[in-house]
This record gives structure tokens, C-alpha cells and sequence, in this order.
């Protein structure tokens, strides 16, 4: 479990299937109201406080982005509390939770540079066959696979994506309306026939 914090009131966790399996929780079981899921929240939120300082009492929005092969990204935005509420002496931790889920096809990762871009390509060029494209956004790079992909072992791909960048929540659409379209199609095969 991996936690930054995005705002004064906002943080991320990154969850990947092995932190979800260690618990005892399968994908599915994140949009169900059960004991291990308020279990695994409480531990994200002693997690934040320590890391982080971050605590939570009150409203909390919380979104579950589900990420293909990836694991999850879970937002947690804490809510504003009146002065009279804060004075109010809570027996234990109480959270009114606002969920959100979305779970999304695509696999997309975020590169700090291009050279991580043609880092991660080069590692790839023997797993994927065609798919991928590659957009610039508020100077990062971003690799985008969706149903174009034509890939054997996904778990792989994912190891290798995960060595030269990181996941993101960032959705295509976005990128597509705000971002530079770097490549719009077959972006591995592209990056090695120019820069391999």
C-alpha cells in the first residue's frame, strides 16, 4: 500500500492485488459492504496518519478507480466540519463515507520523461504485438492501452510499465481533450521504429 498526498485535504492510496489477496479481498468485494473492506479503510487511514499526518473525522468522498491487472486507486477527500461538530468528543472514530467506484479497461501509466517512455517500449517490443497510445500532459507522458492491445501475458506488461513509470487515474478522454496526441496508434512499435 502506497499513500501521497495530493492536497491539504485529499490523499491517494495505491493498492495492488497482493495487498488486496493479503487481506483477504477480491476486486469485487471492494464494492460490497463488508467487514473486510471497513477493516482494510481503517487501515488505510492509520496508514495515512502515520506516513502522512492525515486525519479523518466527519464527511469523507471517497473514489475507487478499479485498474485492469493493476490493483486499485482509492481518493479520499475530507470533508469541511463546523466548529460545533469538532468540539463534539467522538467515542470512536466515526466516517460518513460518500463512495464512488469506477472501474476502467484501459491501462494507463504516467512517465516523468520520454526516455522513460522509450525505456519501458524497448523492455516491451517482445510482449506486445500492437496497441498503445502515447499523449503529453501537464509535462508528463502518458501510455494508454485499450482494447487495441494485443498482448499474451498482461501481468508482465504491467511489471514493466510499473519499472519505468506509474499508474494513473488520468482517463483517456481527458488526455485526449487537454493533452498532445503524441501517437495515436500502435505507440510501442512506433517509439522502436524511431528511437529503438
Amino acid at each position: 500500500m502506497r499513500v501521497e498526498r495530493l492536497g491539504g485535504d485529499k490523499i491517494r492510496f495505491f493498492l495492488t492485488l497482493d495487498d488486496l489477496a493479503d487481506r483477504g479481498i477480491e476486486r469485487e468485494d471492494m464494492w460490497r459492504d463488508i467487514p473486510k473492506v471497513h477493516e482494510l479503510f481503517n487501515d488505510m487511514m492509520e496508514h495515512a496518519y502515520q506516513e502522512l499526518g492525515f486525519e479523518v473525522a466527519g464527511p469523507v468522498a471517497v473514489e475507487v478507480f478499479a485498474l485492469p491487472a493493476q490493483g486499485m486507486v482509492v481518493v479520499v477527500t475530507r470533508g469541511r466540519t463546523s466548529k460545533a461538530e469538532d468540539d463534539f468528543e467522538h467515542d470512536e472514530e466515526l466516517y460518513e463515507l460518500e463512495v464512488t467506484m469506477e472501474e476502467t479497461e484501459d491501462i494507463i501509466f504516467r512517465f516523468a520523461d520520454f526516455e522513460d517512455v522509450i525505456q519501458a517500449a524497448m523492455r516491451m517490443s517482445s510482449l506486445v504485438k500492437q496497441g498503445g497510445c502515447l499523449y503529453a500532459y501537464q509535462n508528463r507522458y502518458y501510455l494508454v492501452f485499450g482494447r487495441d492491445l494485443e498482448i499474451d501475458d498482461l501481468q508482465t506488461l504491467v511489471a514493466i510499465l510499473s519499472e519505468f513509470g506509474e499508474s494513473s487515474t488520468v482517463t483517456e478522454p481527458l488526455l485526449i481533450e487537454y493533452g498532445k496526441t503524441v501517437c495515436d496508434q500502435d505507440a510501442i512499435n512506433q517509439i522502436i521504429r524511431y528511437f529503438g
